[in-house]
């Protein structure tokens, strides 16, 4: 057995920890960057607890549908990155290879116990979803399940 870092019951309460950004999603500081076939966007937030998150923007340069929408904390002892939510377009077939079960679509990447336990990616479990169908639902989508709230009179849109 794997060392399991977060549990089920540990990444729900990190999940509804309360995360404020740091600026407005228009704000120049979040503007996205290119890079190498796409472009993206990082902020780190800080949680009411006292954890560290980042909010990673990911947007394929070429293919509007392949996009990533990802919220990771600082695990504390370590200094890792672990992903709690990954909210991704439908740019790709997903596998949930505990379970066996391929899809494609828009999909939210959960991080679980189970998947952690046997060694494989935290976020490797995905359900296929219906809440968003662009790059912007999956932001707001993040926003909802994480409770990350924009500064007061903040600019609720990234473009």
């Amino acid at each position: 057995m794997i060392p399991v870092i977060y549990t089920d019951s540990e990444i729900a309460t990190l999940l509804q920890e309360r995360k404020v950004l740091p600026f407005s999603l228009g704000d120049r500081a979040f503007r996205m960057k290119p890079k190498v076939g796409h472009t993206e966007g990082e902020a780190t937030l800080m949680g009411d607890a006292g954890n560290t998150y980042r909010l990673i923007l990911r947007q394929n340069a070429r293919f509007v549908l392949d996009f990533s929408v990802i919220l990771p904390v600082r695990v504390a002892e370590s200094g890792r990155w672990f992903r709690l939510r990954r909210c991704n377009g439908r740019s790709h077939q997903h596998t949930n290879r505990l379970e066996g079960e391929r899809f494609v679509g828009f999909h939210i990447h959960e991080a679980t116990e189970r998947y952690q336990a046997v060694g494989l990616n935290e976020d490797g479990y995905a359900e296929p979803t219906n809440r968003y169908g662009d790059f912007e639902g999956a932001l707001t989508c993040v926003q909802q399940d994480a409770h990350i709230e924009l500064p007061p009179g903040a600019q609720t849109r990234l473009f």
